[in-house]
């Protein structure tokens, strides 16, 4: 096997079509464009035998201050079930030697394969470590938006069935798409308020505006915006790739109007009206199934409340092998783990 270099778009994007399992925009090709744009050097790699391409691999490279590690954010997209360990092993080699060039600690994989014994066994059996973070969501909430609009709202919750209609009756509350890049600003300020009050960390504007930046001039981002009396009470950055949209982020303000339940369903219906087959709310807290119920591991979980309201529209968990670390250098992988771990506590995660 060989690792080769991929740097045409069209070529990159048509081959995540051949990934045997669930993919999401994070491998592609824009991703890395963006990760450019924020000076993260990007690889992007496709393992070849022969004359077959078996899969392929988005590989930034992150300095923190902490150190330097190499990350592969949802991958890699493996073509064939049966090549996912020998796929794997060379990956892991070949990154294991690109690590040391670049003077990285470790390579992270925050793997896109479904959480099962035998996946999970891969990484144990090739020397991986679990991290002790995540960098992207290990548990995802995601609809199948395909179904009829009364199917819908009948997999909904009842009172969020309620919620909307209940929306729908107040004349001034408006939704509102767009494509514009100055409406990125009317994004922040309402995401900046959000971060402030509900306490969490909040990426920077020019993290907001140039991921809008990149996939919008692709046509694959929109904003869009509950306005009540034209001010905005609930916002979404929403990407669409393949047959998928993602709430990539989000933010609203507290008020008793259900400003929030219109906006969802209206995104709905607006990716229905374009074919996307589903919506992936992104990240949720994790959670546990209890017969047919489903509840939360951690009670306490700052992500709760958010988790519960993407629930309420119906859909089904999807849960990934955990995030995964290959050490290149003991000592200062040893450094960023404690660095890692403590802010982890602090967060309450």
């Amino acid at each position: 096997m060989e690792l080769i270099t991929i740097k045409n778009k069209e070529l990159w994007d048509s081959l995540c079509d051949k990934c045997f399992h669930e993919k999401t925009f994070l491998q592609s090709f824009n991703w890395g464009v963006f990760n450019e744009k924020l000076n993260n050097k990007v690889f992007y790699f496709g393992v070849k035998e022969g004359n077959e391409i078996l899969g392929i691999c988005l590989v930034i490279e992150i300095k923190a201050k902490r150190g330097t590690f190499l990350h592969v954010p949802h991958g890699p997209l493996i073509f064939k079930e049966e090549n996912k360990f020998k796929v794997m092993k060379f990956l892991r080699d070949k990154l294991f030697e690109l690590a040391k060039e670049e003077g990285a600690s470790f390579v992270r994989f925050s793997p896109i394969l479904q959480k099962t014994e035998e996946n999970e066994k891969i990484f144990i059996d090739l020397d991986f470590n679990p991290s002790p973070i995540h960098m992207h969501p290990e548990v995802t909430w995601v609809l199948d938006i395909s179904k009829p609009e009364s199917e819908l709202l009948y997999g909904m919750r009842k009172t969020t069935r309620y919620l909307i209609r209940q929306a729908f009756n107040i004349k001034e509350l408006k939704v509102r798409a767009s494509k514009n890049i100055e409406d990125v600003d009317r994004f922040y300020d309402l995401y900046s308020y959000t971060a402030k009050v509900q306490k969490f960390t909040p990426f920077s504007y020019s993290y907001i505006k140039n991921e809008f930046e990149v996939f919008a001039n692709d046509k694959k981002a929109m904003l869009f915006f509950a306005e009540y009396k034209n001010k905005p009470l609930s916002t979404a950055f929403i990407l669409f790739w393949k047959d998928t949209i993602f709430y990539h982020h989000g933010a609203s303000v507290r008020s008793k109007i259900p400003a929030s339940y219109l906006l969802q369903w209206e995104i709905i219906k607006i990716a229905k009206l374009s074919n996307y087959k589903f919506y992936n709310f992104w990240g949720i807290s994790p959670v546990k199934k209890i017969g047919n119920k489903i509840e939360f591991v951690n009670e306490k979980h700052p992500w709760n409340g958010l988790s519960l309201f993407k629930m309420r529209f119906g859909g089904e968990v999807h849960e990934y092998v955990k995030t995964m670390d290959l050490v290149v250098s003991k000592p200062k992988y040893l450094f960023n783990r404690l660095v890692e771990t403590l802010r982890k506590k602090k967060r309450g995660l």
